[in-house]
């Protein structure tokens, strides 16, 4: 009798070691099906890679009538030359741009005013101009029987223009204002006096270009990454960017033949309307020894290009 019990419990207990055992087989299939699902998930939802922009940074010019005494020099502006370098320094903290200097674009400048400015020779995506539009200092104290209060406070407004290259139309333009003050107070005699702060300058213009930057950002990274043909012949088919801006070999790219281009009569200016693909490029290899001669060589891989209508096509990121 005894050993028919114990044989009973042996058999409960294998019983209830194979349901367990399944129970985690089942548990683990399910696992393996959710984290598969997860990557793809994953993988669906990354975004595609980044490529930098190229920005050229026009000019950053003073239209205030601050510090331009008898001797002021255009070309040597302290207030522009301030704006200029805090702009450099904000955008290329955001590590999405290549930026590039074109203090020497008074030409192209003239001939934006009577829209006939050859944009693509500026080398870049986008320009951005930019002014110092006000400027000023002033000091206020507040002085008690025991006690004598000074605050400093200089004010600033900057405009940004933000030049689409490709099409030569301003996509941006704001303007924002920017303050910035140092406090000091004596009491009986004790306490600190306040100096000239020659940093409030600085604190200022960045406090009313620190409103735009982000908005210059948004602008430049919402529209399409672009590239051009370069050359095509027997030898090479070579399109402009390389390494710097994130190119690497194996990317594919998708070949925009130009919409038609019509003119606003509403607003007089040339619209282009929405192009269409017409083919892919592989890019084979990367090179050049500086940003602005970066170059990739590429295959067409879809597709067909007419390599004497070059200028009727762009290359975009898929």
């Amino acid at each position: 009798m005894v050993k028919f019990m114990n044989l009973n419990v042996l058999k409960m207990k294998a019983k209830l070691l194979t349901v367990v055992m399944i129970g985690c087989l089942i548990s683990l299939s399910s696992s393996i099906s959710l984290a598969e699902q997860g990557e793809k998930l994953a993988e669906k939802q990354a975004p595609s890679r980044f490529l930098k922009r190229k920005v050229a940074i026009a000019r950053f010019s003073n239209e205030t009538q601050y510090a331009k005494g008898i001797f002021y020099n255009k070309e040597n502006d302290p207030i522009g030359k301030q704006a200029l370098d805090i702009l450099s320094s904000k955008l290329g903290a955001s590590n999405k741009f290549i930026l590039l200097e074109r203090n020497d674009f008074s030409k192209i400048e003239q001939e934006m005013k009577i829209g006939n400015a050859n944009f693509q020779s500026v080398g870049a995506d986008f320009i951005v101009i930019g002014s110092v539009t006000e400027f000023g200092r002033k000091n206020i104290g507040e002085s008690k029987v025991f006690s004598h209060a000074v605050t400093q406070i200089v004010q600033a407004a900057v405009v940004l223009r933000l030049v689409d290259v490709s099409t030569g139309q301003v996509i941006y333009s704001e303007e924002a204002k920017g303050e910035a003050e140092t406090k000091s107070k004596t009491v009986m005699g004790l306490g600190e006096s306040a100096d000239y702060d020659a940093t409030l300058s600085d604190k200022a213009i960045s406090a009313a270009i620190s409103k735009l930057v982000e908005n210059v950002i948004n602008n430049c990274t919402n529209r399409p990454w672009k590239s051009y043909f370069l050359s095509y012949d027997t030898d090479a088919i070579i399109i402009s960017g390389g390494k710097t801006q994130g190119i690497k070999e194996g990317d594919i790219f998708t070949v925009i033949e130009k919409g038609k281009t019509v003119k606003n009569p509403q607003t007089g200016l040339n619209i282009e309307l929405p192009g269409k693909a017409i083919g892919k490029l592989k890019v084979e290899s990367v090179g050049g020894e500086s940003v602005e001669s970066e170059y990739s060589i590429v295959s067409v891989s879809e597709g067909a290009v007419d390599k004497e209508k070059l200028s009727n096509y762009y290359i975009k990121q898929d």
